[in-house]
């Protein structure tokens, strides 16, 4: 059942209705949950501009329904923007309406308007139904680069 879902720019104003969605998506990856650090962490990344934040509302679920998540990077070699999709969350009783697909359109439009190269993300690979809505949008796995970390931990 799709619904009107209603997608803005959050602001500082957000932070504290972005927060527990925020700390319910870090739980969604094994994380404790840790309201406060929720709130500090999405406070510091609004007042600093080091990301961009969009939310959704849809008219029968009280609050925020989910957010996105985008931080901006570049490619040398293309001399080019690239935002990277970082966070996407749906509030459990806002599932199945169409938030997820209609944040990410609106990341999508949003990196288009600004000239990206590219929209990058990663997800677990076990997260089918992501998957799923990622490969729907026109998304593709990635095989030309092998990625590398170093946890700093």
């Amino acid at each position: 059942m799709s619904q009107r879902v209603f997608i803005s720019r959050a602001t500082m104003a957000d932070a504290q209705a972005i927060a527990p969605l925020f700390d319910g998506y870090r739980q969604f990856y094994g994380k404790q949950s840790d309201f406060d650090r929720a709130h500090w962490f999405i406070s510091e990344r609004l007042l600093r501009g080091e990301s961009v934040i969009f939310v959704a509302t849809v008219p029968q679920v009280h609050g925020l329904a989910g957010f996105t998540q985008l931080y901006p990077t570049f490619t040398s070699v293309n001399t080019a923007r690239i935002w990277h999709l970082n966070d996407l969350f749906v509030a459990p009783s806002a599932r199945r309406l169409g938030v997820a697909k209609a944040l990410m359109q609106h990341a999508i439009a949003f990196a288009r308007q600004d000239g990206a190269l590219r929209l990058t993300l990663e997800t677990a690979a076990d997260n089918a139904p992501a998957r799923a809505l990622y490969e729907s949008l026109g998304m593709t796995l990635g095989t030309t680069f092998v990625k590398y970390a170093l946890a700093m931990e």
